[in-house]
């Protein structure tokens, strides 16, 4: 019998370090009071011992973070409205999108129709390479043609790679144009670090993407063609007599998710981004490399919760109230397009000392604003005032946030404005590279106005 037989604590079940270490502490007790005088019985001490080792070694690693134990991980939470960034993990390391390439995919479908080169009956055309794609697939035939709309539904929920071909060739004549146009587009859109081999996300060690461009391809998705967005939404689609469903499964288990795509190749894990409403509130969410898709879920879900627990904390403030820090970050990431590597600041933090709209008109009513949207509600602008002024620290950094109250219709928008600066030139040059590399409306005013 193995001297682990007899120890008063069973190992089975053991969650936690603490456990362990009693069940380590008992264990060594009850050695303690026998007499080991023979090798066979120092032979099973020792095992005993490498036993619990070996558990305690368990727990550590269970009980980690997933990025801990991971390498494929990478996750990202956004406030779309403000553009707060609620969770950042690894937010900014390249990882596989596999499947979630087909967001982009989908992206460039809808500004073909956009922009009258295609509408959703036209029919495209199935090559042999589209056809010969390995699964996901809806099995097209060559020489066969399916139509646009049936396209995109395939690509939300079957995920299919052959269709993935088809809107490719269809659009730039090959697939390796067509990534070449994905990857020029995603430069377009912000993201930095995203490039593309191919139009489904299939393995190739050069399509690489992070957490936080595809949370910026997810919102770009809905701002820029929300008359489009509700496909996300899909829970099945019909093809030929068979139905498929979307693989999406936070469509039905978490209330208000409204999309957006799941991935999954062997390199990247399983991946998901997501989009949920509740209370007024839409969060973008994305997380790569999970272990399983369940694991994935569970994951997204937990990261979720917290993030409304977040919002809702935060409330709508009272004129000269700073918004109140993230619990869970040591400051709020205000920016969607602050980088991983950079310091992570909330707006007192970096110098741009929030203030009301008295405050701002006793500073000066001479030199220049700029102005970056008008808001329903007094936090969301100046958040929305904030997070610019990151995306441009060489220009705003000593500007001063400025929220501003206004009637309309019978309402009351509040104006994100970024005040104090000293010229005309620097407030066009600010807006000038907010609109063009962070497709941020801006507008310049001259103080007072």
């Amino acid at each position: 019998m193995l001297w682990g037989a007899s120890l008063p604590y069973s190992l089975k079940g053991v969650s936690t370090v603490p456990t362990v270490i009693a069940c380590f502490a008992a264990a060594v007790r009850a050695g303690a009071g026998r007499s080991i005088s023979t090798r066979a019985s120092g032979r099973r001490a020792s095992a005993a011992l490498a036993v619990v080792a070996a558990a305690l070694l368990l727990v550590g690693l269970t009980t980690a973070g997933p990025a801990a134990a991971n390498p494929k991980y990478a996750s990202i939470v956004v406030d779309v409205e403000s553009g707060a960034v609620l969770h950042a993990r690894h937010a900014d390391a390249r990882r596989f999108p596999a499947s979630l390439t087909k967001m982009m995919t989908l992206y460039m479908a809808f500004d073909a129709i956009e922009r009258g080169r295609i509408d959703f009956d036209t029919k495209l055309p199935v090559s042999k390479r589209a056809a010969a794609q390995p699964p996901s697939k809806l099995a097209l035939k060559a020489g066969s043609t399916i139509a646009l709309e049936e396209a995109v539904l395939a690509l939300v929920t079957k995920s299919a790679n052959d269709v993935a071909v088809v809107v490719a060739e269809a659009l730039s004549g090959t697939e390796w144009q067509f990534a070449k146009d994905m990857t020029a587009k995603a430069r377009e859109l912000g993201m930095r670090s995203t490039t593309f081999r191919n139009a489904s996300g299939l393995p190739n060690s050069g399509q690489v993407s992070t957490a936080r461009d595809m949370a910026t391809l997810s919102i770009r998705l809905m701002q820029d063609f929300p008359q489009y967005y509700d496909y996300f939404q899909t829970r099945n689609f019909a093809y030929k007599g068979k139905r498929y469903n979307n693989h999406n499964r936070l469509l039905k288990r978490y209330d208000g998710a409204d999309g957006i795509k799941t991935g999954y190749i062997r390199a990247s894990g399983f991946n998901l981004a997501a989009s949920v409403v509740r209370n007024g509130r839409r969060v973008v969410a994305v997380v790569f490399g999970g272990r399983t898709s369940r694991s994935r879920d569970d994951h997204m879900v937990e990261l979720l919760d917290r993030s409304f627990v977040q919002l809702a904390s935060w409330g709508v403030p009272e004129p000269d109230r700073l918004p109140p820090r993230n619990p869970m970050r040591p400051s709020i990431s205000l920016a969607l397009a602050t980088g991983e590597g950079t310091q992570e600041r909330s707006a007192s933090d970096s110098g741009l000392g929030l203030v009301s709209r008295a405050e701002a008109a006793r500073s000066s009513d001479a030199g220049w604003t700029v102005q970056v949207g008008a808001f329903g509600r007094y936090d969301q602008a100046q958040l929305a005032a904030a997070a610019a002024a990151m995306r441009v620290p060489d220009i705003l950094n000593g500007a001063q946030v400025a929220v501003q109250p206004t009637a309309h219709r019978g309402d009351t928008l509040f104006r994100a404005r970024l005040t104090g600066l000293q010229s005309r030139t620097t407030a066009v040059e600010a807006c000038r590279r907010l609109e063009r590399q962070h497709s941020t409306p801006c507008l310049v005013v001259r103080n007072g106005a």
